[in-house]
């Protein structure tokens, strides 16, 4: 309980590596000229390769929150892999995402709403790495998949990964200092507490799963239509990081962007208050 986040990230890094070493698949292509020719050169695909693995089971771990939350995620997002890898007439991988996303199920069934088992460290990064991996093997064993629906299933924790990075950066803090500012905090916080009037703080902690299982449902969605087109997948990833960025400003400073700036607190107030 004590390995420091500096050391995770080395961890998830070094198994990016191994995996390539296992079975020789890296990321070679990213359907944009200048970075394809870039990945042509082994250590480069390598390197990208380990940090989209290592990146993306850190960042499955930092949504691990609440009852069901990562649980939750995880099963949409194996699901909607398999899904794409069931179109392009990949069955064997899309059995292996399927059989994830029904182990996660399992799990689910257990952890929402009570919260009878947890998921821990252990669970979320096994989870975000087999995530991880399965994402880089769709657009590699099949060519007409564009790379860019990986990201866009994944966008979700994604999204939680870099904006918390930015965000304790901002506020000259350790990029790996834990604080109470997820989207997910902020949504039990200015939401659950105020709209869900359960007797038991547990049911009130499984509430928020659901309202952040939409983020990773909709851009899950619209990978199943846009799947072998980059500008399609590019433009839900802007989409959904857009909304991302709407809901959290709207929870830090209690109203939409566009509203008067009278109506509301000051972003830096806001954030002195959670």
């Amino acid at each position: 309980k004590k390995v420091s986040v500096t050391r995770r990230l080395v961890a998830t890094l070094c198994s990016g590596v191994l995996a390539w070493q296992l079975t020789g698949i890296a990321l070679h292509h990213l359907d944009l000229a200048p970075a394809d020719f870039i990945l042509q050169w082994l250590p480069a695909a390598v390197i990208l390769t380990a940090f989209a693995a290592g990146g993306i089971a850190n960042a499955v771990n930092m949504i691990d929150g609440f009852n069901g939350l990562a649980g939750g995620a995880l099963v949409i997002m194996f699901g909607a892999l398999g899904l794409v890898a069931f179109q392009v007439d990949d069955v064997v991988l899309a059995s292996v995402c399927w059989t994830f996303a029904a182990a996660f199920a399992g799990f689910l069934a257990i952890n929402f709403p009570a919260g009878k088992i947890f998921l821990g460290d252990g669970g979320a990064y096994l989870g975000g790495f087999a995530l991880a991996w399965l994402a880089i093997l769709l657009p590699e064993r099949n060519t007409e998949v564009s790379p860019w629906v990986s990201l866009l299933i994944c966008a979700y924790p994604v999204m939680e990964l870099i904006f918390s990075i930015a965000r304790r950066r901002h506020r000259e803090h350790h990029p790996g200092a834990a604080d109470r500012l997820h989207l997910h905090s902020l949504v039990h916080a200015r939401v659950v507490r105020h709209f869900v009037h359960a007797d038991h703080p547990t049911l009130r902690n499984a509430a928020v799963s659901p309202l952040m299982w939409l983020f990773a449902l909709v851009p899950a969605g619209f990978a199943q239509i846009g799947w072998d087109s980059r500008s399609q997948c590019l433009a839900a990833v802007l989409l959904t990081f857009a909304a991302y960025l709407l809901c959290y400003l709207r929870l830090v400073r209690f109203r939409w962007p566009w509203s008067p700036a009278s109506a509301a607190l000051d972003n830096a107030e806001a954030l002195d208050r959670i």
